[in-house]
This record gives structure tokens, C-alpha cells and sequence, in this order.
């Protein structure tokens, strides 16, 4: 089963300006809710219903919060490019081009600093919490560094910002393993770029994250959600 008509939508039409293609810009990954293709490590216990509802949710908070901070955000999809336009209309649009997150990862970064973006930073929905003094941060420092990033407790990261399009950061890196924080830390040092590390912070992989997110996070919209609809498991 699609979620072809999410229960709320971001009407972004008015800040499709903020898509200047003149300066920084993040890139948010993101897969179209479909059962079974998202949050696949939480099913079971969760459904694949409910598993796929909760990446919809977080996806929204994250964008909504972008947004509202007044971020310059553009959507890199995989899926239906009509399920996202409806659901988010007026945020830009990339589409996901590639086999494997590396490459898609590499072909998004070319694409935006060829477009006049940069510095560019990416990141999931795997963190609707992430403070937004991280992501400053991480853009200060990004005037003077070549490569920074959000590190994740569970060995990756929750984003990661390049001052210049270097995609050969993004080979050799074992996606999806406790590694790719440390295998991004060689890969920078390895090709000499300048490398820098906000605090820690957490995302939503696997069951016990849930419970964590709502108590550090009680008000976020993704909690919020959790104690709705999946209290039990909490």
C-alpha cells in the first residue's frame, strides 16, 4: 500500500525563492513512503503500516523544521516525483540517480555545486530531533572546512557538509555498518581534507531508539506520534 495522500502537507510554495542556487543548501534523502521499503529494521515489531507511517512522520517534522528555520532545503527523492509534489509542493526537487547510497550520494553533491550550490550538506529523516544549533554549526564551519559532519552514536552520521565537490569522500565507505563515521574519518584524511565533528546526536534505526526520541524530545511531532500510535512498544 502507497500513502498517496499524507494527512498533512508542507505548503512551501511561498519560500520557493529560499532555492537561490547561490549558496549553501541541504539536501534531504528521502524515500517515498511505501510499506515495506522504509523502516524495514523496526519490522517487526512494528508493521510495515506502521513503520511506514512513522518515516512519513519524521520526514514531514524535518522539513517542516527546516523550513521554518528558515533553511535553504532541497528534496533529493526516491519514488514517485508526483507523491513528493503533492506532498511537499513548491520545495525543489533532485532525483535520486544511482545504485547505492554512495553514488547517489556523489551524483546529488555534483549535480547541486554544478547548479551553484555550495557548500552542500546532506542528511536523512532519521533525525526529525536534530537540533538546529548543529546544523549552524556545522555551516560555520564549513566556510573554513572541507568536510564536516553529525556524527550518530550507532557509528554514522546524522549529516555530512562539503565545501567543494569532493565525491570521492563517499567511496569505499560501508554503507548501512558502524563503520561509516570512521571509514568518512580515513576517507578525509586520506584525501587531505580539512575534517571537523559537531557533538553527537541519534537517530531512529532500531526499536529501542523510539523510546530514547521520546524522552528527549517529548514535544517533537515524531514522538508525539510514537506515544499515539505505538505506545505499546515503547
Amino acid at each position: 500500500m502507497t500513502v498517496d495522500n499524507p494527512v498533512d502537507k508542507v505548503d512551501n510554495s511561498a519560500n520557493s525563492h529560499i532555492f537561490n542556487l547561490s549558496g549553501p543548501i541541504i539536501a534531504l534523502f528521502a524515500k517515498q513512503p511505501i510499506p515495506g521499503q522504509v523502516k524495514t529494521r523496526l519490522t517487526p515489531p512494528l508493521s510495515p503500516d506502521q513503520a511506514c507511517r512513522l518515516y512519513q512522520v519524521a520526514l514531514q517534522e524535518m522539513v517542516e523544521r527546516f523550513l521554518a528555520a528558515g533553511l535553504p532545503l532541497v528534496l533529493c527523492y526516491a519514488g514517485r516525483c508526483d507523491w513528493f509534489s503533492k506532498a511537499f509542493p513548491g520545495l525543489p526537487l533532485f532525483e535520486q540517480v544511482g545504485d547505492g547510497l554512495g553514488v547517489r550520494m556523489s551524483n546529488a553533491v555534483q549535480a547541486l555545486f554544478a547548479a551553484g550550490a555550495g557548500p552542500v550538506l546532506l542528511a536523512g529523516s532519521d533525525s526529525p530531533d536534530l537540533p538546529l544549533s548543529l546544523v549552524d554549526e556545522a555551516l560555520v564551519q564549513l566556510q573554513t572546512r572541507d568536510v564536516v559532519t553529525v556524527p550518530c552514536r550507532d557509528g554514522g552520521y546524522a549529516m555530512v557538509g562539503l565545501r567543494r565537490p569532493t565525491t570521492e569522500l563517499f567511496a569505499e565507505i560501508p554503507w548501512s555498518t558502524s563503520r561509516v563515521l570512521e571509514a568518512t574519518r580515513q576517507q578525509s584524511q586520506l584525501l587531505g581534507l580539512t575534517y571537523y565533528e559537531t557533538a553527537y546526536w541519534h537517530d531512529i534505526d532500531e526499536l529501542a531508539d523510539l523510546p530514547q526520541l521520546v524522552a528527549r524530545s517529548p514535544e517533537s511531532q515524531t514522538a508525539r506520534h510514537m506515544v499515539t500510535e505505538l505506545n505499546e512498544l515503547l
